[in-house]
């Protein structure tokens, strides 16, 4: 079991959402010195984080949690929600950073700095009025919550129940709020808003039994737990589904802009330049990354030509990916080999990583299929494991229509959310009690993405790969990344059609046609989010080579991962400097290449 610092339980236990949808959260906090004081905020951008989605909570299982209560997502709260993170980042401001003397504090401030300014900027989107996501609508995170929510005791049951009772009030509430969305002239995407459609009607024509909503109770062996679950889910629940369900279909449908882009809602185009921010916790312009995007995707189908020279008979990249995504040669004869081939990745990766990390997690990861009812809009996804060592890491992998799909890219992905990508990211970072919470527990997506695209690429170097079909696919895999900053910013901010972008992903990498299109649905849905991995992954690049051209001979790169690693999800510019001041330290004698 990992220890944890007893700030964090304090946090984590007080952070169950408040039952009066229109009261402010805390007022800032205070505290006897400037340390104390940035710590204290940055603990309570923790609380606000977990009271904001209970499913962290429930996945990382902190001790003294409870289980009981979903977010508000009323307009209401939204609103008191920015007011109290805006009271946050100016009391932080008010503390000069360098007046800092304990370097947990100095980490603290810089972690919740991102994060508060990063939301502040984005509420300019309002997506409360306008929350309609076949990936991250309320329809996937209630069902996330429930595979995460613990039971077992008659306290956890009876937790469950209280949780999970009051969702239908939370959908009525949605339904509120989107009308009001709409009169406001907000609204999603229409294919998006007719993708969670269909999604709700799965959900409504499942059996209580069989619903993802009946999970906690498929884990426990309480019979009565077991009916009074069926019921909620049935009385309850599925009604509430086919309530809101009726609403798209009836109002919201007919009423969804047709454009991909954002910029379609009022303040649209600030609302893109605040997400990209907030992804990648960079201030880069659209035109910027687009830029970015073109360039990387030269470089990478330079690459492509070399390795299609020396194992493919020279045949031009673009034709060759056509043909690892067309020819049944190079697709998946089905599930199980879908499967069998993420777990062998995986094993081989736990069995190098040594080589290239002094620090390394303990807890383990296991392969599972993407839920029925999200497996044709998600796409595969790593869930964390449970800080008190009751649920194991997930990759979660999609079986949908497996053998429509090349196996070119499987392994790539399977190194991007395991080892040596997002497990061991996260878990190094929730196993090290000597961090501030606030670096431990808080996403940036900048960093923990291109981490992500960075371990590809380093499975590679430690040999990994199967063949050159899947190194082929890893190239594929960057092209893909390289490509969405083009995509993303072409949808919405340069007037691209879904058509113009999915044409554009088929060209340049080796997705089925039925990938292609759930991940421009997905841009549409999420703007800006796309455009953090290439952006991580080329900072981070960046910051290898010039360790390397600064260090020679004494670059270690155990060492340099470790101080990668070693303070948690950072903000870029933070990771920029860090690195940098290792840099000196071991030129200076100082530096050390171990932990």
């Amino acid at each position: 079991m990992v220890r944890l610092l007893p700030v964090v339980v304090a946090v984590v236990a007080s952070c169950t959402p408040t039952t009066n949808k229109t009261a402010p959260l805390a007022a800032p906090p205070g505290g006897e010195s400037a340390d104390a004081r940035v710590l204290a905020i940055g603990d309570e951008v923790v609380a606000d984080l977990f009271e904001e989605s209970p499913e962290r909570v429930a996945l990382w299982r902190v001790p003294g949690a409870r289980y009981d209560s979903i977010p508000d997502g009323s307009i209401a709260f939204a609103e008191a929600r920015d007011r109290h993170r805006r009271d946050l980042l100016q009391a932080l401001r008010a503390t000069p950073r360098s007046s800092l003397s304990d370097p947990r504090a100095a980490l603290a401030y810089d972690v919740a700095e991102e994060f508060l300014e990063g939301r502040t900027r984005a509420r300019v989107c309002r997506s409360e009025l306008w929350n309609v996501s076949p990936m991250n609508g309320w329809q996937v995170g209630f069902s996330d919550l429930a595979e995460a929510q613990p039971v077992g005791t008659p306290d956890l049951r009876g937790q469950t129940l209280a949780r999970f009772g009051k969702i239908p009030a939370y959908i009525d509430d949605q339904i509120r709020d989107l009308r009001e969305g709409l009169a406001r002239g907000y609204a999603a995407n229409r294919r998006n808003a007719v993708q969670v459609k269909e999604q709700l009607d799965q959900l409504a024509a499942l059996p209580p039994t069989e619903s993802p909503y009946f999970g906690p109770a498929r884990r426990d062996t309480d019979a009565q737990f077991q009916q009074q679950m069926a019921a909620i889910i049935q009385d309850g629940i599925d009604p509430a589904i086919r309530r809101y369900r009726d609403f798209l279909q009836a109002e919201y449908v007919p009423a969804a802009r047709d454009a991909a882009s954002v910029a379609a809602n009022p303040d649209g185009a600030a609302c893109y330049r605040a997400m990209v921010r907030l992804a990648t916790t960079l201030d880069r312009t659209p035109e910027e990354i687009h830029d970015l995007g073109e360039r990387e995707l030269a470089r990478l189908e330079e690459q492509m030509r070399a390795l299609s020279a020396r194992s493919f008979g020279g045949e031009p990249p673009r034709a060759l990916l056509q043909r690892l995504r067309a020819d049944p040669q190079y697709r998946y004869r089905d599930r199980d080999e879908l499967r069998q081939q993420a777990t062998r990745a995986i094993a081989r990766a736990k069995e190098a990583a040594p080589r290239a990390f002094d620090l390394l997690p303990k807890a383990d990861v296991t392969v599972e299929a993407i839920p029925p009812f999200q497996e044709k809009t998600a796409s595969a996804h790593y869930l964390v494991a449970a800080l008190d060592g009751t649920r194991t890491a997930t990759f979660r992998i999609r079986l949908y229509q497996a053998e429509q799909q090349s196996r070119a890219q499987g392994e790539s992905v399977a190194f991007h959310e395991t080892i040596p990508g997002h497990h061991l990211q996260i878990s190094i970072a929730s196993e090290r009690p000597q961090l501030p919470p606030v670096s431990r527990f808080v996403f940036h997506s900048g960093f923990a993405e291109g981490w992500g695209l960075y371990a590809e690429h380093l499975a590679d170097e430690l040999g990994l790969y199967s063949d050159d079909v899947e190194r082929m696919g890893m190239l594929s895999a960057s092209a893909w990344r390289a490509v969405r900053l083009v995509v993303d910013t072409g949808l919405h901010a340069m007037g691209w059609t879904r058509d113009r972008a999915i044409a554009t992903l088929l060209e340049h990498t080796a997705m089925s046609p039925d990938q292609v299109a759930a991940e421009v649905d997905r841009y549409i849905s999420w703007p800006g989010q796309a455009t953090a991995y290439m952006v991580g992954y080329v900072e981070i690049r960046s910051l290898r080579e010039e360790a390397q051209r600064e260090l020679g001979e004494r670059f270690d790169l155990r060492a340099f991962h470790d101080r990668v690693l070693e303070n948690g999800s950072v903000p870029l510019p933070v990771l920029s400097r860090r690195v940098r001041q290792w840099i000196a330290e071991v030129k200076s004698g100082q530096g050390t290449t171990g932990r």
